[in-house]
């Protein structure tokens, strides 16, 4: 089930960020360096994300989009992950993605006019709740030998964007004007209204016709992903046309009043869980104490300390091995 909801997730992303306004707004808003202002975004187009290495091992989960900068094509190489954990060797999976990436250019003979390799900017997009710790160069997972061979310790950086440290940092404003904003801010939300808040930006922001498969996208997302798993208890009607970011807002307005008494009550049934949890780790250690008295005051047998405890007679044969140590 959690691989079903991870592929989902995954796909919803892709399917955004298979739009050139997603890209545009990611790379303007999120990377803060001189050389995006000289993008041609008229000049930009997705590429294939799907390499086949020598094993014939697929890599189609990544979004990989091409613009135009000054007289050469510049390629973005997105990962989008989806998980709970942070990955400690992220470098060195970016590092052979773009390893493929570059053998697919060279077999497409796509240099710069100098007849270089054109350059790779390598994103790697993460939503997870703990905040990520893992090293952002290559370099910084190997161990440097000194007297000579520190020199060819590889050394590659990707950019994080940690979607959950982006919007707690002090300089991020709520009134962003970026559709990757928006969605941050839906994931990584406060309270009820940042989302209906956001949400109707968005659809202020994508009113034109041309930007509907975008708001369905946006859409999808929202229904199929977001709101299962913030919200699974409520029930929430389709809406009617899948490209009316309004008739969501209009929706949420009603149906997210009730999200606040969803926590209380969520909270209460997770204490509840909880109290049991503990009654029982107590009555279970109560068990072994009143074990414990019996293998040292009596000569019973394990199996008639355990019928009378009611404890697997493997847990006796291990309490009488560590009394008798």
């Amino acid at each position: 089930m959690a691989s079903q909801v991870h592929n989902r997730h995954d796909h919803s992303y892709k399917l955004m960020f298979s739009h050139k306004q997603m890209m545009q707004d990611l790379l303007t808003g999120f990377v803060k360096e001189a050389w995006v202002e000289q993008l041609d975004f008229d000049r930009m187009e997705q590429v294939s994300g799907s390499y086949i290495t020598d094993e014939l091992r697929d890599r189609e989960d990544d979004m990989i989009w091409r613009i135009w900068w000054r007289d050469r094509w510049l390629y973005v190489y997105v990962l989008l992950e989806f998980q709970s954990r942070v990955d400690n060797f992220m470098a060195v999976r970016v590092m052979s993605y773009l390893g493929l990436l570059y053998q697919d250019l060279i077999r497409q003979e796509a240099f710069t006019p100098s007849g270089k390799l054109p350059p790779v900017l390598p994103i790697v997009l993460y939503n997870g709740e703990q905040r990520w710790q893992a090293a952002q160069n290559v370099a910084d997972l190997v161990e440097p030998v000194p007297g000579g061979l520190e020199h060819y310790r590889p050394a590659l950086s990707y950019l994080l964007l940690d979607e959950g440290a982006i919007v707690d940092s002090p300089g991020w404003s709520d009134e962003m004007r970026n559709i990757v904003a928006a969605i941050f801010r839906i994931e990584k939300h406060r309270d009820e209204k940042d989302v209906s808040d956001a949400i109707g930006h968005l659809a202020e922001w994508l009113s034109d016709t041309e930007q509907a498969s975008l708001r369905r996208a946006i859409i999808i997302w929202f229904y199929r992903v977001f709101l299962p798993n913030r919200a699974p208890e409520l029930e929430f009607p389709e809406v009617s046309d899948f490209t009316n970011l309004h008739e969501v807002h209009d929706m949420l307005a009603e149906r997210i009043k009730k999200w606040p008494e969803l926590w209380e009550e969520r909270g209460r049934a997770e204490g509840r869980q909880e109290g049991r949890q503990e009654a029982e780790i107590r009555a279970l250690e109560s068990k072994r104490n009143a074990a414990r008295k019996l293998i040292a005051l009596t000569e019973m047998s394990d199996q008639l300390i355990a019928e009378i405890e009611e404890l697997p007679v493997e847990e006796v044969e291990k309490l009488r091995a560590e009394t008798q140590h």
